[in-house]
């Protein structure tokens, strides 16, 4: 027998006991966003749902996966993980409800160096949190311990769900015609693009604390930024209940000007005016501070604006009086008008 002393997973950086005691935590947490169609508790190999056929004449599955991005350095920076979950889901279901898909599940990806429980389980609070305000299941997950990977306590965060919509009622912007009016809905700051700019901006370029409070701002910076993205599902499933919504464009990396071209059909423009709607003082704090061109402000950040439906001019006044009943502050921002190939433009 060798006299060598034996080398377990452990000794490598992986603690399975770890694991299996952080499971042990999030299970409750877990439990909270279940939904009658659940039929596994988390631990298993995969989660089973079952799709309510009676609901649907053609259901139609809507899948979308995305993640935090260099917003995680924030939550790094300051401690606090108890947010970026809530960023996650919404950067998925955002997506998926676009289509006018109900979110039915989630599933997250945790990967880091060492798992450390508590921290992963504020991470795992966040998540939840947004899969209840999404109204959609977390229905598994994977977190992955990878020594040599990631850096001391970092990690990182990615994400996946699945919707379900009737086949003649997916939303694709096919309808949008000459004379449709753009609503834009509010967003709650950054949400969870442009980061590694503002990060620049904000740190290096102002070199300005995270914990201090700009005069432009009224909460610290770091409290700013960590701000979670609007989760719009809810507010949306109960506008295509009563009134037509032609398109909708989740406002994201790329901005109005990249975004919104996704949903228009052919020989349509989004004549977007620019002083229509409130722009956080955040994105000013941003642009003065790094001298950002106009046309980078608007393809970078959302600038303000987090959703956009575009809507007839007879339902317009009715849909932004719905979204602020639901709590959504909304703005008349644009129209469609004629032009040679889908745009934006800014006047």
């Amino acid at each position: 027998m060798s006299t060598k002393k034996p080398i377990t997973y452990k000794d490598a950086g992986v603690d399975i006991d770890a694991g299996n005691h952080f499971v042990e935590l999030i299970k409750p947490l877990v439990k909270q966003t279940s939904r009658p169609e659940v039929l596994t508790d988390i631990g298993g190999f995969g989660g089973l749902f079952t799709l309510n056929n009676s609901k649907y004449q053609r259901p139609t599955l809507v899948a979308a996966t995305d993640g935090v991005g260099t917003k995680l350095k924030l939550a790094f920076m300051l401690d606090k993980h108890d947010t970026v979950g809530i960023d996650l889901v919404a950067m998925c279901v955002n997506d998926i409800i676009v289509q006018g898909a109900e979110p039915l599940f989630f599933l997250d990806y945790l990967a880091t160096a060492k798992l450390a429980p508590e921290q992963a389980v504020e991470v795992i609070k966040g998540i939840a949190e947004g899969c209840k305000q999404a109204n959609c299941a977390l229905l598994g997950g994977e977190t992955a311990e990878m020594p040599g990977m990631y850096t001391g306590g970092e990690y990182d965060l990615a994400g996946f769900s699945v919707g379900v919509v009737d086949n003649d009622k997916i939303i694709d912007g096919s309808t949008i015609s000459t004379g449709d009016q753009i609503i834009g809905i509010a967003s709650t700051g950054l949400h969870s693009n442009g980061f590694s700019l503002a990060r620049k901006i904000l740190l290096e370029t102002l070199q300005l604390d995270l914990t201090s409070q700009p005069d432009e701002l009224d909460k610290p910076l770091g409290q700013e930024l960590l701000t979670p993205t609007r989760i719009y599902v809810k507010s949306i499933l109960n506008l295509i209940k009563t009134f037509e919504i032609k398109g909708i464009a989740h406002i994201t990396g790329g901005g109005l000007l990249e975004n919104i071209p996704r949903i228009l059909p052919r020989h349509c423009k989004a004549v977007i005016n620019k002083g229509s709607w409130e722009k956080p003082a955040i994105f000013e704090l941003l642009r003065q501070g790094g001298n950002i061109p106009e046309d980078e402000m608007y393809r970078t950040f959302n600038y303000g604006i987090g959703m956009v439906l575009v809507v007839s001019p007879d339902d317009t006044e009715d849909v932004i009086g719905r979204l602020a009943g639901l709590g959504d502050k909304a703005y008349l921002i644009g129209e469609i008008t004629k032009a040679e190939t889908p745009l934006v433009e800014l006047v």
